[in-house]
């Protein structure tokens, strides 16, 4: 994994060399100048909605559609597997060029069915997403006293059972002179303007219909149209068209190209996030503690036994002898169902390894917010490369606890590439079926199944084998005393074990709750979260924390007389897994109180419980392998009898 990471850290090094004297961008987005009377473009995204999580395509709603038809965008796979539908729209605009009163289009006469599922729609809560040079439109409003950014606008208004559509949109584009940033040598003294920021304010306008029947598309209205965002006029009704216009100021602003998304990464309550990282630092530093006791405990007891400098520790050592050494014969005897632990720890590295090389991209900036669905794009390619990661760890792990066994190593590989996509891949057919009975654009398309299918089938699992076979040739990891022919008795137990375990996931999660919420409001309330060097040090924090409760816990567990610390160190730490499923049930019922539907709420929880898994296998990969090097080492340094 070290090499991953400083493989991937490499490109910074290189910024200072190639760009000496040039401001820095983020990669896969570059400034794009207009000049005055440029056409601009606004592309339209999927209609979404916190209130069902389901979402629809912009043209399945009788809206104005380009001249020219609609054009779909070119969308990475990020993209797609996010449900994202980006295409063409009407609304066009003449860089630095105010317009008012701009004539869209007048629909048909609205069909009973077209009514009825636009009033489901503002009844559903599903606002309009537009983009500009890969800008979000955003939507500023009151709240208190206190100015609050919405990204996207609300489809119309449900008031007293009348739907009122907003029909009239009122654009304000800020702009910044690209000349200011020393680029005027570029564009021959030519001034070019690039785009740094994309409002929009909606409000509900009746027009007379009688007298739009003669304009065209962009012929600006007769009359003056006023219109503001508190006034409701256009009522949704079968029979009657809607008349469609716009309107687009442009302004100046202070704003730099490289700064422009600083207005829509920015997120309040930094306070909370430094205070989940102090409270996680309190966690690892007892946990550490504890550790640090046990270390130089048994490392006192080593030195008082071959040096007898201590007659009172001697004596300790007697009347402890019952502890943890007696079960020396034991404490690598194989535990039930190797092969399926062995596969397990290889796809949890392989997950967690997956979420720290993404984040450390998104941390330092390389993953762009410009580009959409870049980061699940990352997350996909980063665990198919890192198939290799999860076929050398469980083969090492099989071919260790089975003594130097390698005649069915391809299987172990085949399984461990296998065993997390067959899950994920189960979640995704149920939930997809779902979305396609729904006539969702959140619907996967069969073709892309058949995309995801093979790029697993040609990169990860040809990795995942090939990490195997390496494996398979490393030196083999002998153990530092011999297992017994019969299996010692474990003495009958004060407390369940279980109820230990299931208590030690406690820890690990108290360390991430508080970001757990931010990330949960991301993913279901349309909440941007791009705090990643908070989260980077969560994960940092949550990787201490879980191997220093699997390393207690097992100690625990040998100091009892009870060998059997495989399954239970994987257990450990993994099972702060449960509480982010009692957590997510808990958010489903008090955050998301507005999901509607038992489809909003299957996918919500489908999608939750495959995230569940993947926190199960990352985190017990953690407790078992911290585990295993406790134990090697501790009976590395002991000799005994």
């Amino acid at each position: 994994m070290e090499i991953f990471l400083l493989s991937l850290c490499f490109p910074f090094l290189l910024f200072p060399v190639l760009s000496p004297t040039k401001a820095f961008y983020l990669p896969g987005s570059y400034p794009h100048p207009y000049g005055d009377g440029d056409f601009l473009s606004v592309r339209v995204n999927s209609l979404t909605s916190i209130d069902t999580e389901i979402p629809y395509g912009y043209y399945t709603l009788p809206f104005c559609k380009p001249i020219n038809g609609v054009q779909n965008s070119r969308e990475n796979l990020g993209e797609l597997l996010m449900g994202d539908q980006i295409e063409s729209s009407p609304y066009r605009f003449k860089s630095y060029v105010n317009e008012t009163d701009v004539f869209l289009c007048s629909t048909g006469p609205l069909s009973m069915e077209e009514a009825k599922i636009m009033k489901l729609r503002i009844d559903q809560f599903y606002r309009v997403n537009l983009i500009l040079d890969y800008l979000p439109a955003v939507r500023y409003t009151e709240k208190g006293g206190v100015r609050v950014r919405w990204v996207g606008f609300p489809l119309g208004l449900n008031y007293n059972n009348f739907y009122y559509v907003f029909n009239h949109l009122k654009f304000k584009v800020l702009v910044h002179n690209h000349g200011d940033d020393d680029h005027n040598d570029r564009y021959n003294n030519v001034t070019k303007r690039v785009i740094v920021g994309f409002e929009v304010s909606p409000c509900s306008y009746r027009h007379e219909v009688k007298g739009v029947g003669n304009l065209e598309m962009y012929q600006k209205f007769p009359s003056v149209i006023n219109c503001d965002g508190l006034s409701l006029a256009m009522v949704v009704k079968a029979g009657e068209p809607i008349v469609f216009s716009y309107e687009v100021s442009f302004e100046d602003s202070n704003i730099k190209w490289f700064s422009r998304w600083d207005g829509y990464l920015k997120m309040d309550g930094s306070r909370i996030h430094w205070f989940s990282i102090l409270n996680s630092l309190m966690v690892v530093a007892f946990l550490a503690a504890i550790v640090l006791v046990i270390f130089l405990r048994t490392i006192r007891r080593d030195l008082a036994q071959y040096e007898e400098t201590d007659k009172d520790v001697q004596a300790e050592i007697s009347e402890e002898i019952s502890g943890w050494k007696l079960v020396a014969g034991d404490i690598f005897r194989p535990p039930p169902n190797t092969d399926l632990l062995c596969i397990l720890v290889g796809d949890g590295v392989q997950i967690l390894g997956m979420a720290f090389v993404v984040v450390l991209l998104a941390a330092f900036g390389v993953i762009s917010p410009a580009s959409h669905g870049a980061l699940l794009t990352g997350m996909l390619f980063s665990y198919l490369i890192l198939g290799f990661v999860a076929g050398y760890v469980s083969v090492k792990l099989w071919r260790t606890v089975n003594g130097g066994d390698s005649k069915d190593w391809a299987s172990i590989s085949w399984r461990a590439a296998c065993f997390f996509p067959g899950l994920a891949f189960l979640v995704l057919v149920s939930m997809n079926s779902l979305l396609w009975g729904s006539e969702s654009t959140g619907a996967i398309p069969f073709y892309l199944f058949v995309l995801l299918l093979l790029l697993w089938l040609i990169v990860s699992v040809p990795l995942t084998l090939v990490g195997g076979y390496v494996g398979l040739k490393s030196n083999l990891i002998e153990y530092p005393v011999r297992i017994n022919h019969i299996a010692r008795e474990i003495p009958p137990p004060k407390y369940p074990s279980w109820l230990v375990v299931i208590g030690a996931g406690t820890l690990p999660f108290g360390t991430l709750f508080i970001e757990l919420y931010f990330i949960m409001s991301s993913l279901w309330l349309g909440q941007v979260y791009y705090v990643f060097g908070f989260l980077l040090m969560v994960m940092i924090l949550l990787v201490i924390v879980c191997a220093e409760v699997a390393l207690v816990l097992t100690y625990m567990h040998l100091c009892v007389e009870d060998w059997r610390w495989w399954w239970q160190s994987f257990f450990s730490s993994g099972s702060v897994a449960i509480y982010i499923l009692i957590y997510c049930v808990n958010y489903l019922i008090f955050d998301l109180r507005s999901l509607s539907g038992p489809v909003s709420a299957a996918l919500y929880l489908g999608y939750s419980l495959l995230m569940v898994v993947a926190v199960l296998f990352a985190t017990g990969s953690v407790g078992f392998l911290s585990s295993f090097w406790f134990v090697y080492f501790l009976f590395s340094s002991v000799k005994l009898d």
